[in-house]
């Protein structure tokens, strides 16, 4: 099983797909497979992004919770 790319590494590779299309550089042949690869790592980034948020609003609830006692 492959193991899923951590935040910066499917930025970093969706950043290179992004490119290699604009630069032309993929075959019509490719390009499905490319599409499909940079659907998959933006809802990576997407699902890390809305957990950090989550984490970071839970920690601050709790810093103001602590502050009021």
């Amino acid at each position: 099983m492959t193991k899923e790319p951590d935040y910066t590494q499917a930025y970093e590779e969706l950043q290179e797909i992004v490119s290699e299309i604009e630069r032309g550089e993929i075959s019509v042949d490719e390009l499905s497979g490319k599409v499909k690869r940079a659907a998959l790592l933006i809802r990576i980034c997407r699902h890390k992004l809305t957990s950090t948020e989550e984490d970071v609003t839970r920690i601050l609830k709790e810093l103001e919770a602590n502050d009021g006692l």
